[in-house]
């Protein structure tokens, strides 16, 4: 691009002078490209936002009023949002201005400690799904359920592009899946469960040449341990899809090895460590077979040496980026969630392995020890699945679940109602304080 290309003022950088977009505007029959932006009046900006000057102490108490308004509950959600305490540490370090400034690491030389991080936040997720390729940067488990679901039509060569789920999904993820393959020639089904697990016969009979990929997750929706799940990748393979696994990195500590129960790709939350409870921000974990390694949907890092024989890291691939491949990339998915990453990784390596797991048994003593509670309540039975369960668990009520629910949030605590008599409820160690409070809750409720 030459300056004389760009208009006789104007910048290499930009390419259309006042001539070619005149020329443009001509052609499309406006004549300013206001004219493409059709904003209502009563919304467009007029120069005044007409907002009183405030000082700092104003609005500060007005924000503190505006906060107080907010319900003050003890949030047993769960269903996707678990509330794990977060180390001090993990700020600390993640809050360092190198951190904060540092947008994609495509210049190595200045950025050697972020690659490194995700380097190790790579490794991590190797080692708890075995698999070989883990990418640095999704946005959340739902958008890796939709790249899985993606790559698995690239790398499949099925009659069909038909991707199987569970009936009892997280909305969210069934929403964003069906966003992904409103584009494409996918279509999403659904298989049945059984007692909170995968029903393998029901699966079987919906599977056939045309799926591409089968989805399962562990814990399941309803905090389940999945239990069939090497069954449940047989039966793909049978069929040429490929097994996707949905689970989070506090789970897969304790629980059966992705790649060892025959799982091509793993999504999941990544932010089960490092966050808190954010209701929309996260960090999806997508990790897959290194046959597959130029279809992952992100950036890797990769370890190498300098020139000097030092140790370094780099952006080794980059099969997603528009910029580089085009109408080739892999996705159309750019964001950085890298800083994210870095808290996860900060996270696990201050649990460290032993820490890890002992966080997974606490995660399945808790739910096990508050439906055993639960249980002796006159009026409730918990919990309804007779599995193992991981944070979280659904319990039956005599009274209707929506009455439940809000007596309950009305005592302080809030909890999921899934039906007419089922409540899901979700303990983690963020919680332990006031479990009693909550089982006298339910008690008083149900009396």
């Amino acid at each position: 691009m030459t300056r004389e290309s760009a208009g006789e003022d104007g910048s290499p950088y930009a390419p259309h002078g006042e001539s070619e977009t005149a020329a443009m505007l001509s052609a499309v029959g406006v004549d300013s490209a206001e004219e493409l932006f059709d904003v209502p009046e009563s919304v467009r900006f007029d120069g005044e936002f007409g907002i009183a000057a405030r000082g700092e102490r104003e609005i500060r108490e007005e924000l503190r009023s505006t906060l107080g308004r907010n319900d003050d509950l003890v949030e047993l959600l769960g269903r996707g949002h678990y509330d794990h305490y977060v180390p001090s540490l993990v700020d600390h370090l993640s809050q360092r201005s190198e951190f904060l400034t540092s947008y994609t690491q495509y210049q190595p030389e200045i950025a050697q400690g972020f690659l490194q991080v995700l380097f190790e936040y790579q490794s991590l997720f190797v080692e708890l799904t075995g698999l070989e390729i883990v990418n640095c940067s999704m946005y959340d488990a739902a958008t890796a359920l939709g790249e899985a679901a993606t790559l698995a039509d690239r790398v499949r060569s099925a009659s069909g592009h038909r991707v199987l789920v569970p009936e009892q999904l997280r909305a969210e993820r069934r929403d964003v899946l069906a966003n992904y393959v409103s584009g494409t020639d996918l279509t999403v089904g659904t298989y049945s469960m059984d007692d909170g697990n995968v029903d393998r016969d029901g699966l079987a009979d919906r599977l056939d040449d045309d799926a591409v990929l089968v989805y399962a997750e562990t814990p399941t929706v309803r905090g389940a341990i999945e239990e069939g799940l090497s069954e449940i990748a047989d039966l793909a393979h049978e069929n040429d899809a490929l097994f996707c696994l949905g689970s989070d990195p506090i789970a897969l500590s304790l629980l059966e090895e992705p790649a060892s129960v025959g799982a091509d790709v793993v999504v999941g939350d990544a932010s089960t460590l490092g966050l808190p409870a954010s209701y929309g921000m996260g960090l999806g974990l997508f990790a897959t077979r290194e046959e597959y390694v130029r279809q992952v949907p992100g950036r890797l890092v990769g370890a190498s040496d300098d020139a000097g024989g030092r140790r370094a890291y780099t952006l080794t691939l980059q099969t997603r980026e528009q910029h580089i491949r085009k109408e080739r990339a892999t996705s159309n998915i750019c964001t950085n969630q890298a800083w994210v990453a870095l808290r996860t990784a900060i996270h696990a390596a201050w649990l460290g392995p032993s820490g890890l797991v002992e966080e997974a048994e606490r995660a399945v003593t808790k739910a096990r020890d508050l439906a055993t509670r639960l249980d002796a309540v006159p009026g409730v039975a918990a919990p309804i699945h007779d599995r193992h369960h991981f944070r979280e668990f659904v319990a039956r009520t005599d009274a209707p679940a929506a009455e439940v629910a809000s007596d309950l949030a009305d005592r302080g605590f809030a909890v999921h109602a899934l039906d007419d008599d089922l409540v899901q409820v979700c303990a983690t160690d963020h919680d332990e304080a006031t479990l009693d409070e909550f089982v006298a809750a339910v008690e008083e409720v149900l009396s």
